[in-house]
């Protein structure tokens, strides 16, 4: 038979058995869909994480403090951030101090009440190196720096309930009060700045007895020399007792976030393999059935000289178009899935071509195993015995 008959013939089968053809083709659809799912799902966050990373950038490294050969905290020197900064491939460095103090509303909460919220001395250029963006207000400068200003960021503002920056906007920091200036927007790169009160890095040496240490540098190093500005940082911030400096990556955390949810597709792509293998047999069992139940018809065929092989072909051909069916609804399935939840999560979607032709792939690969043994045994039948059934 021609390509086209044989294809005839195998969609007439289905026809005949318009039900049993939707259930197995379900089955496999649901298998394909869980898997293109997995993989489109795994690829958008991927490209969202990408491009946060990028907009980010991932040329950002920090240095705190270790402990010393005592086991005690150690603390970096005063001139870390002027060091680093000559440094001739770095752009730019700033820093972070943490101070004792506690902010508060107003000073009629209980001391004990902090919040888990940090109060911190900021240089005027650490925007800059974190990428901090200010929503409300301003950003602490020269002059304001100097007097009792601070700008939150936006976990501190919520718990604190301060939604607007302004002159006419206090909270109660250090024993004293502080004019809010500046709300920050959240920091992905840097987490810990949105439970922050940040002030002035002069205002906090005078009144929160801050002590002048760096407890955080943030550097930003040239794209190309991130990785050998990250192996002198060390030393560069605290040469007298360099393994006393931590240097890290941020975009290290994201990336092993990356890592787990990876590890989580693959799970989900295991489960999906065995959706598909259940929708694989039923398909053995539609086929199966299909050729108890046509014991005459083949009986027919083969009386009117169709030989074993063009018998074979016809129900091993059902068998792919079956499975074509289920692959085909699957991909559809999945992309549609994928288009949805990255839309519900703002990711942009993505399905790799090649899941969407594996895919397919797979599903004529389980059609080819699934139907062999029918098309085999339904071409074994002889003519006279399979005329003989009712």
């Amino acid at each position: 038979m021609k390509p086209a008959d044989v294809m005839r013939v195998g969609g007439s089968g289905l026809r005949s058995r318009p039900m049993r053809v939707f259930l197995s083709a379900l089955g496999i659809a649901i298998g394909i869909a869980a898997m293109v799912g997995v993989v489109g799902i795994s690829t958008s966050s991927t490209e969202d994480l990408d491009r946060r990373l990028a907009a980010l950038g991932t040329n950002l490294l920090t240095v705190t403090p270790g402990q010393d050969f005592g086991g005690g905290g150690a603390h970096l020197p005063v001139e870390a951030v002027r060091m680093i900064g000559a440094i001739p491939a770095v752009d730019s460095v700033s820093a972070i101090g943490k101070t004792d103090a506690k902010v508060y509303r107003n000073d009629h909460i209980p001391q004990q009440e902090t919040g888990g919220l940090t109060v911190s001395a900021a240089r005027v250029d650490l925007p800059e190196s974190v990428g901090a963006e200010v929503v409300d207000g301003r950003w602490l400068n020269n002059a304001n720096s100097r007097y009792p200003s601070v700008v939150l960021g936006p976990k501190a503002a919520g718990q604190l309930g301060v939604h607007r920056a302004g002159p006419e906007v206090r909270v109660w920091l250090g024993g004293r009060w502080f004019t809010v200036v500046g709300l920050l927007a959240p920091n992905e790169l840097v987490p810990a700045l949105d439970s922050s009160a940040l002030v002035g890095w002069s205002a906090a040496e005078r009144e929160l007895d801050f002590d002048g240490y760096p407890t955080t540098i943030y550097t930003r190093a040239r794209e190309s020399a991130v990785e050998d500005v990250q192996a002198v940082l060390g030393a560069t911030a605290n040469p007298e007792s360099p393994s006393e400096a931590n240097v890290s990556r941020p975009s290290d955390a994201l990336a092993a976030k990356q890592a787990t949810d990876d590890t989580l597709s693959g799970l989900l792509l295991g489960l999906g393999g065995v959706a598909l293998l259940v929708g694989g047999v039923g398909v053995a069992n539609t086929m199966v059935i299909s050729v108890l139940e046509r014991r005459s018809e083949i009986g027919l065929r083969r009386s009117l000289g169709a030989t074993r092989g063009q018998i074979r072909t016809q129900f091993l051909a059902e068998a792919l178009l079956l499975s074509a069916l289920g692959g085909l609804g699957g991909v559809l399935l999945g992309i549609g899935v994928t288009t949805g939840y990255a839309a519900y999560q703002g990711w942009p979607a993505v399905v790799p071509a090649w899941a969407m032709a594996g895919g397919v792939g797979a599903t004529l690969v389980i059609g080819c195993l699934a139907g062999f043994y029918p098309a085999v045994r339904a071409a074994r039948l002889p003519p006279t015995a399979a005329l003989a059934t009712t």
